[in-house]
């Protein structure tokens, strides 16, 4: 199965969207993230794996490939964190056919703690101004309602992954 979320970046002091591609396929379990990820992002892969689980959620035994587009620019930050758990929710069928269509509207950053909640991330005053211009609304850490509030592009807090979750099956 495959998930598309959508998220951001920042290039010099501009953002950018980035597509976060999710496949769940038969095979050793693995998660393997490609697209020019730094060392943040590949160390993002234990903090998801641990708030999947500690979020209440499956954990897929599967081979789960992430892909960062575009993978010609290189990718650094923690707000991968939240798209790529959102991603392997969708991808695993954890959420709702009509949760997970909701998806494609979302602009999502956000680093998680083991528990699953929303930690802050830096930089996502540009990376909201792009998703302004994509006419989507952010999900981001509270900490970040500042910036949210300064960007004037509409977004959402949740406090959790499991929030989210609930979020987008209309509870």
């Amino acid at each position: 199965m495959l998930a598309n979320v959508c998220t951001g970046a920042i290039k010099g002091i501009e953002g950018f969207a980035v597509s976060v591609e999710v496949d769940i396929a038969p095979g050793m379990p693995t998660l393997a993230v490609v697209g020019l990820p730094d060392a943040e992002v590949r160390e993002s892969k234990e903090r998801v794996v641990a708030a999947v689980r500690n979020s209440g959620f499956d954990f897929p035994t599967k081979r789960i490939t992430v892909n960062l587009s575009p993978a010609e620019l290189r990718k650094s930050g923690t707000q991968f964190d939240l798209p790529i758990a959102l991603g392997i929710l969708a991808a695993s069928e954890q959420l709702s056919p009509e949760a997970a269509a909701k998806i494609k509207d979302l602009l999502v950053l956000g680093e998680l703690a083991l528990d699953g909640s929303l930690r802050p991330c830096a930089g996502v005053l540009p990376m909201l101004i792009s998703c302004k211009k994509l006419g989507k609304t952010a999900v981001i850490p509270p900490q970040n309602v500042l910036e949210g509030q300064v960007s004037g592009a509409p977004f959402i807090t949740p406090h959790t992954l499991k929030d989210l979750a609930e979020y987008l099956e209309g509870k």
